[in-house]
């Protein structure tokens, strides 16, 4: 039977509901025999992760990286405007000094952001303490809106977090901070040089907002990008049919992956999966550092 291959999650780490270990346990309850940890914009939980791991059960350490496009974007109305995109990073290697440089000043920016979204909310009486919300959270990890939404949740104002999003967090809404997030072309070059390989994700997930257009992505490919994700929740299968083609065209690998957040989101593991020869050739190009098998006994 063809190995299943998932490679897109997260835990804890970052905005995630399982630690790193309940991540992988959940894994192996899924049957998912390669599985990448890919918190946003922090490397943590890798070490707890590969530790975790039962025999036969394959890690690939990434990140997914919070970039931003300036050279265009798809759908009416929205040339030239700045957009948000996650860049899926694996096997780079975490020492690298522009990975550590990028990964404090962002855990930096995002925890400020944090609060000063927590100090609004206060201020309006909504019953979010700011220095309790950053006390909870690990010194090493990033601090997102998730981390509110959740707080949001437990003080009985919300659902579920996409309610958060909706009636608190958006970027319509008077709470809301932007981010400073990195140029995406400056982001491959950081991880090419570090040794590791990217994956644009989920480049035509309409449903979250403005797209980069496909002349930005074949931008990236010149520069370096090496695979776009296809096989994603948030992509139909028309959209999957043009990726798939464009990934032929440009000559980028073509994953798939379920982007799996625990209860935060409701998609299981292994919701899709990538190709076993596609993996074999991301794995093949990258030199920053390999991937963790499960040690038997």
């Amino acid at each position: 039977m063809s190995p299943r291959i998932d490679l897109h999650t997260h835990s804890t780490a970052s905005d995630g509901t399982d630690s790193p270990t309940d991540l992988v346990v959940a894994a192996a309850a899924a049957e998912i025999d390669v599985l990448a940890i890919t918190d946003h914009d922090t490397t943590a939980g890798w070490r707890e992760a590969s530790a975790a791991l039962p025999p036969g059960m394959t890690l690939v350490p990434g990140a997914e990286l919070s970039c931003v496009s300036e050279s265009g974007a798809g759908g009416a109305n929205t040339a030239g405007r700045r957009i948000s995109v996650h860049l899926l990073a694996y096997l780079f290697d975490p020492n690298a000094e522009g990975v550590v440089t990028e990964q404090r000043r962002l855990r930096a920016e995002r925890r400020s952001r944090l609060r000063t979204m927590a100090e609004r909310m206060a201020a309006d009486g909504v019953p979010i303490d700011p220095d309790e919300l950053l006390g909870a959270l690990p010194a090493d990890a990033p601090a997102g809106r998730p981390h509110l939404a959740r707080a949001l949740i437990d003080a009985g104002l919300a659902s579920s977090v996409d309610e958060a999003f909706a009636s608190y967090l958006g970027g319509g809404r008077g709470y809301y901070v932007p981010r400073s997030d990195t140029p995406v072309l400056r982001a491959i070059d950081m991880i090419n040089d570090a040794g590791g390989v990217t994956v644009l994700a989920h480049p035509l997930a309409y449903s979250r907002g403005p797209t980069v257009s496909l002349a930005t992505i074949a931008e990236m490919a010149a520069h370096g990008l090496t695979g776009i994700e296809v096989d994603h929740p948030n992509h139909d299968q028309p959209t999957r049919e043009k990726l798939r083609a464009l990934a032929a065209e440009l000559d980028l690998l073509p994953t798939g992956s379920s982007d799996y957040h625990g209860t935060n989101k409701d998609i299981p593991l292994g919701a899709e999966t990538t190709d076993p020869d596609v993996f074999a050739d991301l794995v093949s190009r990258a030199t920053g550092c390999g991937v963790v098998a499960g040690a038997a006994g």
